[in-house]
């Protein structure tokens, strides 16, 4: 079947033909491929069409589709456990890898997803503190939890809507919303709430108004907030864990995090998530604690495989990181000097191995508010350009795009030489 009559199909059966918006690609007026395959960083579609990826999953894949020591660790796993329900050896091995290995993680729940792990660490920062506030960014995505879809970032901007419908006003009245990047802000919210506020929540690089990095006097002033109010300090590291260093967005800040969430590549692709923090926070969770929180399918152990194998992996072989930067920075060159070339505004916002082109004409992108100057319409004459090229990237002018350890150099200078040739039509058409 072609990849339209598939999708047309879907949609009678899955709201909007997916199971999650993006996929759907309302934001750029086109029908999605359908994807059957994938090895390395190629994947392939219904039609036998060849993409290279640069949405891996939307991050977990930073070893590539279907690595071969990720797939032997699933095989070997499936062929005696798919799931009990009950406590398993690849549980404690994973959660005792990542104890050692990451910093401020003393002991860790493994969930099933991203938004599991968020709203779990504010269940728990809620439970620890007894306060009910929660501060969030505007900008950041934390997941779908009715708390958090307040100025959430990539895909209610995608979809031109500002929160959701289905939440009432009193499962978002205690959410308070910070403003990224801006100490002033933050300071006064804390000077009004301080005492009723049980914790902040950031993406310390956020991934969904597109790449931002928090700015270190920025995030010394959480924590110095966090410190002088009583409020715990939560790193959603779903997106940038082990994808922006080894150990996370976390080592890129002299600043210590009461709770850390995790998702995405810990899980080496299949369905997984974490949160973490000081034993005396985390000794708060049932059965230890008051404060519940329980998942049939928590530490899967095929999941668990796929996870050990990924993280085992990342840790033996961390020239992967070093490659990724190389490439991530030939990439960002290249892009920076044809836009120059070609008289195109752009900004690039990078760290590692996570990336957003914006169209934009400002000089640097640092807040929410910069990014909705964007140009959308541009980036979506570009994606169309880029699609048609045989390049898959993300649908969206908000999130961020992704590099392997299995792309190139060859894979990088196709992408830029595609790019040229966008960057000349948009010159042409500006004449």
């Amino acid at each position: 079947m072609k990849n339209v009559d598939i999708f047309k199909e879907s949609e009678e059966y899955m709201p909007g033909g997916v199971n999650s918006p993006v996929r759907a690609f309302k934001g750029v007026n086109l029908n999605p491929p359908v994807i059957k395959s994938g090895k390395g960083v190629i994947i392939k579609d219904e039609e036998d069409n060849e993409y290279i990826d640069f949405v891996l999953a939307w991050g977990p894949l930073i070893l590539g589709h279907c690595d071969d020591d990720v797939v032997g660790a699933i095989k070997e796993v499936s062929s005696m456990a798919l799931a009990f329900g009950a406590p398993t050896k690849l549980e404690l091995d994973l959660a005792k890898f990542m104890c050692t290995n990451l910093d401020n993680v003393e002991m860790i729940r493994m969930v099933n997803s991203g938004t599991e792990a968020t709203m779990s660490a504010v269940k728990l920062a809620r439970g620890y503190t007894k306060r009910k506030r929660i501060v969030k960014f505007a900008g950041c995505y934390h997941g779908h939890f009715d708390g958090f879809l307040i100025e959430a970032g990539s895909g209610v901007m995608t979809g031109g809507i500002p929160g959701s419908l289905g939440v009432p006003n009193e499962s978002i009245e205690n959410t308070l919303i910070g403003i990224y990047n801006d100490k002033e802000q933050i300071t006064e919210l804390f000077k009004k709430y301080g005492s009723e506020i049980a914790g902040v929540i950031i993406e310390p690089v956020a991934g969904n108004m597109g790449v931002i990095k928090a700015e270190n006097d920025f995030m010394e002033t959480l924590r110095e907030l966090c410190n002088q109010y009583g409020s715990l300090l939560i790193f959603d590291e779903v997106m940038s864990g082990f994808r922006v260093a080894f150990k996370g967005a976390q080592s890129l800040f002299n600043v210590k995090p009461d709770l850390v969430t995790y998702a995405k590549i810990m899980g080496g692709g299949l369905p997984c998530g974490a949160y973490g923090g000081r034993k005396e926070i985390m000794k708060n969770l049932s059965p230890l604690g008051g404060v519940y929180q329980a998942g049939t399918m928590s530490g899967n152990p095929i999941v668990m495989a796929a996870g050990i194998a990924t993280l085992n992996k990342l840790k033996n072989n961390q020239n992967y990181y070093d490659h990724i930067e190389n490439i991530g920075a030939r990439l960002e060159d290249g892009i920076i000097s044809i836009s120059k070339k070609y008289n195109l505004p752009v900004v690039m916002n990078r760290v590692g191995g996570m990336m957003t082109l914006f169209f934009n004409d400002l000089k640097e992108v640092r807040t929410y508010d910069d990014v909705k100057k964007c140009d959308v319409n541009r980036f979506n004459r570009y994606f169309e350009h880029m699609l048609k090229s045989g390049f898959n990237l993300p649908p969206s002018q908000f999130e961020a795009l992704f590099l392997s350890v299995q792309h190139k150099e060859s894979h990088i200078d196709a992408f830029l030489k595609a790019f040229e040739e966008f960057a000349s039509n948009e010159n042409k058409m500006s004449l």
